[in-house]
């Protein structure tokens, strides 16, 4: 027997079998670091949304009437794009093939931002249940995606449909506005002067809460329903609560006071406001300065979860 060719094969084998050896430990190891690389790579943050408002209470839109939405926004490094997208349920039905989509390209490259927005849901929209989604894309590439459920009726459908109207202003007795009519072109009130803010909303029944009240413009505070109503930033002028009324009933600011009609005046620099069960004190964030107000009317159906708003401008000069 040829012993040196044995031993030479041998080598041979013991070679190629460190070659394989080595290279298997190359890709395991390679493998690792990969995966050790890609284990060590931190996922990147997502926008934030908080303060979500979507239509006029339980998530309710009324077609061919205004739909309102916000949202408080923080991008994780600045925003790409902000949209609003309301789609058709699988497994529903529905009389027709529908679907909405807005974008807003002004909010683009903020960090931090209010999305206030109000738009027409049209009147062709099919009633049923649908998909509301909010979404932020990031400049990072990341997306927030925020998925609610949203039904979409004709107002000839819904159980209360509650409308505000009969706004009237009075400064000292004399009226300076009444219902979208500005008798003076500015509705400008001073320090001292008494303040009557009227309204009545009617077409409602069950139970329900109608507060009028006094917000800074500069707070850039739009509650724009009760559910999110602050009274640390809002000056109540009144507050009035209903039980059991019977369909197509109305309300109104005005109330009984100690046996007589009233309950809707401030006088502007009082040191508290008109809150019900106790008044609240009209300092801190809500104290008397000159500027521009926003007068706010909010009630809330509580009975059918459904709310209704509308906002007058008014200017106190307190010099």
């Amino acid at each position: 027997m040829n012993t040196s060719k044995i031993s030479n094969k041998n080598t041979s084998l013991a070679i190629k079998t460190m070659k394989i050896v080595t290279a298997l430990l190359v890709v395991v190891t390679t493998f690792h670091a990969c995966k050790k690389d890609k284990e060590a790579e931190p996922e990147k943050p997502i926008p934030t949304a908080t303060n979500l408002e979507i239509g006029s209470g339980n998530k309710l839109a009324l077609r061919g009437r205004d739909f309102h939405f916000n949202a408080d926004v923080v991008a994780a490094t600045k925003i790409k794009d902000v949209q609003v997208k309301i789609l058709q349920k699988s497994g529903e039905k529905y009389t027709a093939t529908w679907k909405f989509e807005l974008s807003w390209a002004e909010y683009q490259s903020a960090k931090n931002t209010n999305v206030h927005k109000h738009f027409t849901i049209p009147a062709e929209a099919p009633e049923g249940k649908y998909d509301f989604y909010f979404i932020v894309l990031d400049e990072n590439g990341t997306k927030l995606e925020i998925k609610e459920d949203l039904s979409i009726i004709d107002p000839a459908n819904v159980p209360v449909d509650p409308k505000i109207g009969r706004d009237i202003i009075s400064r000292n007795g004399t009226m300076i506005y009444y219902t979208n009519t500005f008798v003076e072109p500015e509705l400008i009130v001073k320090k001292g002067d008494e303040l009557t803010l009227h309204a009545q909303v009617s077409d409602i029944k069950g139970d329900g809460i109608l507060y009028s009240v006094l917000i800074k413009k500069s707070a850039n505070y739009n509650p724009e329903s009760i559910d999110n109503l602050n009274l640390s930033k809002v000056i109540v002028v009144t507050k009035v609560t209903h039980a059991g009324l019977a369909a197509a009933s109305k309300i109104s600011t005005l109330k009984q006071v100690n046996g007589v009609y009233g309950g809707e005046s401030i006088i502007i620099g009082a040191d508290k406001d008109n809150n019900e069960p106790a008044v609240n004190p009209v300092s801190g964030e809500k104290a008397w300065e000159s500027g521009k107000y926003n007068w706010m009317i909010l009630y809330k159906n509580t009975t059918h979860n459904i709310s209704s708003y509308k906002v007058i401008p008014i200017t106190i000069d307190y010099k």
